[in-house]
Order: C-alpha cells, then structure tokens, then sequence
C-alpha cells in the first residue's frame, strides 16, 4: 500500500496527521507484542506536548464525617525567585517503547514517528535529536521514521551531528526511516544505522528494532501502515 502525503492536499484539511500517527503508533505496538519475547511488552506512546502541568490538589479517599469524600489540598512549597530562565521546546510525541520485565520494568527500544514540529526550527531539531541521542547513549534500539513532508529538516543529520559532528551524512533523501543498533564490538562502543529513503507512492520498508541482549525484532512498516490506513478509512 503506497506511503501518502498526509502532510498536503487532499488529505490535509479533511484528514488530522496526528491522528493517523496515534494510529500507526498503536498499530506498530501491536504488531511488536506479536513477536517480542514473554518478558517483553510494547506500548505506544502519544501525546500533544509535555506533560508539565502540575495537579496541585489530591484526593483523600476517607470518608468525611457526613458520607462524602472529603478533599484534601496538596501542600505546596513557596519557591524562591529562579535563577536562571532557559528556552525550552516540548514537542508532541508519537511512537513506541519497548519495556522489558524480567529484572524490573527497562526501557530497552523505542520508536519515534517524526512530526512536523521535530523538523522546523533549529531549537526543535536539536531537541528531537537529543532526545534520540539519549535513547542510544543509553543503550537502546531505535527506529526514527520521517514521512513529513511539509517541512525541510533531515532528522537523519541532525541526530549524526549530536553523535558524531565530523562524520559525513548520506543522503537520504528528505524522508527516510532509519534503523539504529547500539552494540559493542571487542572494546568499541558504536551505532549501527540502516537507513532506508522513503518515497510518497511507494511502500515502506522492513527494519531491525535492536533489544538488549543481542536480541532484534522486524518492523514492519509497510503492514503496519497499512492496518493503519485500513483502520483509519483511508
């Protein structure tokens, strides 16, 4: 089934991409729960932008004195003038974790389906880089899967520029999805990348999503793209 632009006419405008992304988030967890191992389990992952917003009351399930519930404020401390104020993006995120249970809940692989927002200013690029720089410094598989059309960025070099800044890019094209493997080889540390262009009218690959342990599980964006689409009457 061909990859369409979500990010144009027709189907913007009658369409929300956002949508769809939860849609092929979940689609992708699923198809990952039917073949990770017993002590692994996938989950999508959406939300609109940070989750900074503090509930400043809690809830007292103790019956008050005439029946009801009764609610208690949270008691919250009186903060001093900050010191220092920093820009800060929070963007919207969609994709995939992977946990893995045996010795306590890790995340050990993610999946992150670009948004517009990852791809338009430069303090945007950066974050979204960084926040895929920390999923492989910790060790973990990732697959970044770019079908945004509507805007320039190219996540592919902005996440080798955080890695390794001397290092010349291949051209992907301005969209890709890349499969990135974390592993040590004797005494180096290094990433793997397999990296894959991507077309609009054409369908979409394969890619390994590295566990730990050694352990690799096949993505199947194609199949999982087009449940989506199916699912989403598209």
């Amino acid at each position: 089934m061909p990859l369409l632009d979500h990010f144009h006419p027709p189907l913007l405008g009658t369409r929300h991409w956002e949508a769809f992304h939860a849609r092929w988030a979940a689609a992708i967890a699923d198809a990952l729960n039917d073949v990770l191992p017993d002590d692994y389990f996938a989950e999508p992952q959406v939300h609109a932008g940070a989750r900074i917003e503090v509930d400043v009351a809690t809830f007292d399930n103790t019956p008050a004195g005439g029946g009801g519930v009764a609610t208690v404020p949270r008691v919250q401390p009186t903060l001093a003038p900050a010191d220092m104020v920093l820009p800060a993006v929070f963007p919207p995120s969609f994709g995939v974790r992977v946990i893995e249970t045996s010795s306590g809940p890790t995340l050990v692989a993610a999946v992150e389906l670009v948004s517009p927002r990852n791809k338009d200013r430069d303090d945007s690029r950066r974050a979204f880089a960084a926040k895929c720089a920390t999923y492989l410094q910790a060790g973990c598989g990732l697959i970044v899967v770019d079908v945004v059309t509507n805007r320039h960025g190219r996540p592919l070099a902005d996440l080798v520029a955080v890695l390794d800044p001397t290092r010349e890019v291949p051209d992907a094209g301005p969209l890709s999805a890349v499969s990135y493997r974390p592993l040590r080889v004797g005494e180096a540390e290094q990433i793997e990348l397999r990296i894959r262009p991507l077309t609009v009218g054409a369908s979409l690959p394969e890619l390994p999503l590295a566990l730990n342990a050694g352990l690799v599980v096949p993505v199947d964006l194609e199949a999982t793209y087009q449940d989506a689409r199916d699912r989403s009457r598209l």
